[in-house]
């Protein structure tokens, strides 16, 4: 009798593995064509603010807690991946960023799950800002949980993710409510947070609520995750130069 059982409970579990393993196979469809992209070109012209140079690296630490989560390599910044149980953040303290275009790549071990925070509120527990999704999840198709999702709030049209290994970009531009992002040069959110007056997702907060300013983050969620050129430029202080350039200088003779 007790060996029917176990006999039982073991079909039972290959019949399950086995149904989840084919509804995962039709969800990802890989005999269907999907589109690619590559890692845009790093930004030029006037504004831009490499935030790995020298003089920017020390405004990078760990703003969760004192734990050791991240160091240099050459050129990038490499997160370790050890914080599983506790979501650890590591932030950009050298200045708040409003309206901003930012431009960084990165690639993933397997299995890793991170994130780009914006507008980030340090003294907040619950960090109030928005995440941009970072994900190792290539050929999956797109959701709200996705690479380039704001995170369990807006789906991506496509899910750009390239393979573990390969550098992947974002271009994110915020202008007010206004969210635009790019994921190896394609266009996958075009979100206006100000319609959001109510709760959506896990977030008690309505996001036309959040913070108009914060610091910039990059999430420890375990696996290791690389990051580089970080490229930010301030769209209000661009606006404010601008507008100082048109304004004709008094005519003091008069």
């Amino acid at each position: 009798m007790k060996k029917a059982i176990a006999l039982s409970i073991v079909l039972t579990l290959i019949v399950t593995l086995t149904v989840m393993g084919a509804v995962h196979y039709v969800l990802r469809a890989p005999w269907k064509p999907r589109p690619e992209g590559l890692p845009t070109p790093v930004p030029t012209g006037e504004g831009w603010i490499n935030l790995l140079s020298e003089e920017h690296r020390p405004h990078w630490r760990n703003i969760t807690d004192d734990t050791d989560i991240f160091t240099f390599e050459d050129d990038m910044l490499h997160i370790f991946g050890r914080s599983l149980t506790t979501l650890r953040y590591v932030g950009y303290d050298g200045r708040p960023f409003s309206d901003f275009e930012l431009h960084l790549e990165f690639k993933l071990a397997r299995r890793t799950n991170s994130g780009v925070f914006l507008r980030v509120q340090e003294n907040d527990p619950v960090r109030r800002g928005f995440e941009v999704q970072v994900l190792e999840d290539h050929g999956s198709p797109p959701s709200y949980t996705s690479s380039g999702s704001i995170y369990d709030v807006v789906s991506p049209m496509y899910n750009m993710s390239r393979p573990a290994g390969e550098w992947n970009s974002f271009d994110i531009t915020a202008r007010g409510h206004h969210i635009v992002v790019y994921m190896n040069g394609w266009k996958v959110i075009d979100a206006d947070l100000s319609k959001m007056t109510m709760p959506i997702g896990k977030f008690p907060i309505p996001f036309a609520e959040l913070p108009m300013d914060g610091l910039l983050a990059l999430q420890d969620h375990g696996g290791r995750a690389w990051f580089r050129n970080i490229y930010a430029r301030p769209l209000d202080e661009a606006a404010e130069a601008t507008e100082d350039m048109d304004t004709p200088e008094e005519d003091n003779d008069a």
